[in-house]
């Protein structure tokens, strides 16, 4: 398959042709609208610093649904005595910071780079994209963020700084958007930890026809709260 060079207009080719690595388009920019368009065809902006923007469709795509969350029994244990204090989009630029510096296995720098942690900021200015934050105390010791539109989120990053404290944030993050109706989770590729939640792939024509459904739904605008203690 080829890889498309994507040029100003605000436009992308199918999912179904991007390439068996899931590799889809290079180039274009990441202005509000081109990531909107972007999520709601089922593709997402991932590349390193040294790197164009390199646009991704995956195929199989890994697909949590919030009616499915699986909690195993430590991370209830967790749950139950946790003192954490779990927040909705209080900091997001700096969940965005602490997920770019966090190291990974066989990970080599970042691929949050600071045109991204701009382009993100944006959108959640403009109500779009959320941050999951846990705190001990004052400080930041966990979190997430995504991209939300109609009803998906499309899970983007995270980290823990305490053992269970992004784990805490993800469980009580995913019950609250059961609550407002918001099933399907987009978590991209495959990792053993989202498998645990009770993630599983799925082919992309099943994907794409969930999300086409979902993304006509009105999407819930920030800034988000917590409707109440769903734990």
């Amino acid at each position: 398959m080829p890889v498309y060079q994507l040029s100003d207009r605000i436009a992308f080719p199918p999912p179904e042709l991007a390439d068996e690595t899931g590799l889809l388009a290079v180039g274009g920019g990441l202005e509000p609208e081109r990531l909107l368009l972007a999520y709601a065809s089922g593709i997402f902006p991932w590349y390193s610093e040294d790197q164009p923007i390199l646009w991704h469709a995956p195929d199989p795509r890994m697909v949590l649904l919030s009616s499915e969350l699986h909690i195993n029994r430590s991370l209830r244990k967790s749950l139950a005595k946790t003192e954490l204090r779990v927040t909705l989009d209080q900091a997001f630029s700096l969940v965005m910071r602490r997920c770019a510096e966090t190291e990974r296995p066989e990970q080599y720098g970042t691929w949050i780079t600071d045109e991204m942690h701009v382009a993100y900021a944006r959108l959640h200015e403009l109500g779009f994209a959320h941050s999951c934050e846990a705190w001990r105390g004052d400080t930041l010791v966990g979190g997430l963020y995504g991209v939300s539109i109609g009803d998906v989120f499309f899970g983007e990053s995270m980290f823990a700084d305490e053992s269970d404290a992004s784990k805490i944030a993800f469980v009580r993050l995913v019950q609250q958007l059961e609550a407002w109706g918001i099933e399907l989770i987009d978590c991209q590729v495959h990792t053993d930890h989202l498998e645990r939640f009770g993630a599983r792939e799925w082919i992309r024509a099943q994907f794409q026809e969930a999300l086409k459904r979902a993304v006509q739904a009105p999407t819930r605008r920030g800034p988000w709260a917590f409707d109440g203690d769903t734990l």
